[in-house]
């Protein structure tokens, strides 16, 4: 997601390291921190791969910024995971919002919305933190308080976000 996160910052506007950083740091760093270890080598690789461009402009103090930029190759490969996101990007939480804080690049709006209906497909398969016979356990059928908790929230997350899926979905395909 880190990758997804260059990306998609870099579609918006030029960006130097540290500004970039904080940005990916505000979408995802509560859940997910960013180290300099993992941004500057993932920068790295996409530069590499043609993804990116870089430039050097003077800062603010004495010491130069390094300026990076999308390419057209890097435009389109974002543009390719926003229409195919891998299945893990569709289950996990975190991974979900850092795609849905791009979609709005990929210009389709059917492709977007397919994008939202693989979502709320998962979100409609039964599912719990906890099973028992290979049954997903249910809030009501546990008597430990905090397992209780744990359920109720995510069941009231979960009917939250799949009435936005359903409105958005619906917006998208008219």
């Amino acid at each position: 997601m880190l990758e997804l996160s260059i990306l998609g910052f870099l579609s918006e506007e030029p960006l130097h390291g540290y500004e970039l950083k904080e940005r990916i740091k505000a979408l995802s760093g509560h859940v997910r921190p960013v180290s300099d270890g993992a941004l500057y080598p993932a920068i790295t690789r996409l530069v590499t791969a043609g993804l990116l461009d870089q430039h050097t402009e003077p800062g603010s103090s004495a010491a130069p910024r390094r300026i990076l930029s999308l390419t057209g190759q890097g435009r389109e490969t974002l543009l390719e995971r926003l229409r195919h996101p891998k299945d893990v990007e569709i289950t996990d939480q975190v991974r979900f919002n850092t795609l849905l804080a791009f979609l709005r690049h990929l210009p389709d709006r059917h492709e977007q919305a397919a994008v939202l209906r693989r979502r709320l497909d998962f979100l409609d398969t039964p599912t719990s933190f906890f099973y028992r016979d290979e049954r997903p356990v249910r809030a009501e059928e546990t008597a430990d308080l905090f397992r209780q908790g744990m359920l109720r929230v995510a069941r009231a997350t979960g009917e939250a976000e799949r009435a936005w899926l359903a409105e958005a979905i619906t917006q998208l395909e008219s």
